[in-house]
């Protein structure tokens, strides 16, 4: 038996069932039904598998610095609403910092200007468009921590660049201005942005891992030289963001290891369009099935194990589906199930963080998009369907710390024909299975999961949230627990949970298809293991470019709240 409950900010207004708009939301075909997939979880976890537990904010936000003032705004007072509710709805989620990483390939070839008064100024307008270098002040350092202060608290990795380290001068400057502005809120900073493509892309000739070595030691030299306070670099140096060429394990034999990292990084995607469209940039069926995911997720497995016998997280700080600034396929719903079912892979297989990458304006990978460039403090904003596998990631961890087992439902690791996937996450101790995740790739069919509810739970009912659209290649119509994204990045519609109660120890959910479920167990209409709350944190509307903000009331919400509804109904 399910049940449905609700919350909704306007509840005052108006009170709905969510059932009835769920069924009615569904085309007809989503009504066929595949037979039941048995999902066998393990009561209990041992062995290597104890290793690998995340937090609660395992996900994080990568963006580009080029773009960078276009989504978080100029300055401190024309930070854009939607974007503050963007993150708002994520940080809400999280009972630790919200995790933010400013790079890519435009951080590793600009300059920090400390006399700067922009943000952010593009230094050539010709610039090739996946390396786009500008030069940028301390209002960059300012944005950060005002939106932290009116966000929640995040913790923020700052890429430095190696490309010229015989002249590390700026780079320095960086360090100890990222130190001193940021304080606390400093998590990392990155040494390189992809060196292993730097003698590819022309960046240094015949650069090799031999070069780069000894290169991280002066420069780390050079940083604590010129501090003026006492500070152990491993406190905050991650590194070596590898995203193609190079191995871990190659890099440790060859030394990395003799540095006190905080973190090892790496950035990857399947597949490139730096060409343009190819058949393989182009296949949306890639995205659609399990069999991919594991070896993808594995690329680097070898030096992920090294990394954990040496007590050092591992870090995905960049990933999305194609690299280059996506393709036709990279903001479908069929991208935003495979980011959630990758990022759960990169938890089971010893990553610590997973960080989706977001850049300039119309990529068709991103988050989020401003109406234009110049226009990011209005509302009118779009949001791209990996927004949506951040909600479902971002609900998808315990607080106290999760460990994430893939089951291999239907054999899905290797059977290219079926169209699930499933994860126990349990305890951090590894003894009490809290959370299912459940996908559908099916374009059209509802899946039916079948699972039986451990001895040690108490409760025999389920909680369950849903992701959810029409097709595979939708694009907009996409909804998280029954809402979706407004173009203020606020998210509208009554937030949804489906209570299960399972009979005889066994329970069964109903994954729409396409869908992914979130289910948490020990469930009920009082208390359902799942964030609940309206996360929008600024105003209903954006403001015009170019003015000064006024700040709004609560009040004055309320009051614009109670007459959009009114216009809605009424006219």
């Amino acid at each position: 038996m399910a049940l449905s409950h609700s919350f909704n900010s306007r509840s005052f207004l108006f009170s709905i069932p969510w059932t009835l708009f769920y069924f009615i939301s569904l085309p007809l075909s989503v009504f066929g039904q595949n037979s039941p997939v048995n999902v066998e979880c393990p009561s209990s976890l041992q062995g290597s598998d104890l290793a690998n537990v995340v937090q609660d904010n395992f996900l994080g936000i990568s963006f580009e610095l080029s773009s960078f003032d276009t989504l978080w705004g100029k300055s401190p007072l024309l930070m854009p609403n939607a974007m503050q509710n963007y993150l708002a709805n994520l940080r809400a989620r999280f009972t630790q910092p919200l995790r933010i990483r400013i790079g890519g390939n435009s951080m590793d070839s600009s300059t920090f200007v400390p006399d700067q008064t922009q943000m952010v100024i593009l230094t050539d307008p010709n610039a090739y468009y996946n390396d786009v270098p500008v030069n940028f002040g301390p209002t960059f350092f300012d944005v950060l921590n005002a939106m932290a202060d009116n966000v929640g608290e995040m913790q923020f990795m700052v890429g430095l660049s190696m490309r010229d380290p015989e002249h590390d001068d700026n780079v320095i400057t960086l360090a100890n201005a990222a130190r001193e502005m940021l304080g606390h809120r400093l998590d990392a900073m990155l040494l390189g942005n992809e060196p292993d493509l730097y003698a590819g892309h022309g960046t240094r000739q015949g650069y090799t891992i031999s070069d780069y070595i000894p290169e991280i030691g002066q420069l780390l030299h050079d940083i604590n030289s010129s501090s003026t306070q006492e500070v152990q670099y491993a406190n905050f140096v991650g590194g070596p963001s590898v995203c193609c060429d190079w191995n871990l394990d190659d890099l440790f034999s060859a030394g990395l290891t003799q540095y006190p990292y905080k973190y090892y990084t790496m950035q990857h995607y399947p597949t490139y369009s730096c060409q343009g469209p190819t058949p393989q940039n182009t296949n949306i069926s890639y995205f659609l099935s399990h069999t991919n995911v594991p070896t993808f997720a594995s690329w680097q497995q070898t030096g992920v194990q090294l990394a954990k016998k040496q007590g050092v997280p591992v870090l995905m700080t960049e990933y999305n589906t194609v690299s280059c600034g996506g393709s036709n396929i990279s903001d479908t719903f069929a991208a935003a199930l495979w980011a959630v079912d990758v990022g759960l892979q990169f938890a089971s297989v010893g990553i610590s963080g997973a960080y989706l990458h977001t850049r300039e304006y119309q990529v068709t990978y991103n988050l989020f998009d401003p109406p234009t460039p110049q226009t990011s403090t209005e509302q009118g904003w779009r949001t791209g369907s990996p927004y949506y596998s951040a909600l479902f990631l971002s609900e998808a961890f315990s607080p106290g710390g999760s460990i994430v087992v893939d089951l291999n439902i239907d054999n899905s690791t290797t059977n290219p024909s079926s169209n699930v996937a499933g994860y126990a996450i349990f305890d951090a101790n590894g003894t009490t299975l809290e959370r299912l995740a459940l996908l559908n790739y099916d374009g059209s069919q509802t899946q039916t999961f079948n699972f039986g509810v451990a001895s040690n739970i108490t409760t025999k009912a389920v909680s369950v949230r849903i992701m959810m659209a029409s097709s595979v290649e939708e694009r907009s119509d996409i909804s998280w627990a029954g809402q979706t994204v407004a173009g203020n990045g606020d998210l509208e519609g009554q937030q949804n949970t489906v209570y299960v109660d399972c009979r005889n120890g066994t329970c069964q959910v109903d994954v729409p298809g396409p869908g992914a479920a979130l289910v948490v167990f020990g469930g009920s209409s009082d208390a359902s293991g799942f964030w609940e709350g309206n996360s929008t944190i600024a105003g209903l509307g954006g403001y015009k470019s170019g003015t000064t903000r006024v700040r709004v009331s609560s009040v004055d919400v309320l009051w614009a709240t109670v007459l959009v509804f009114a216009l809605r109904v009424f006219i």
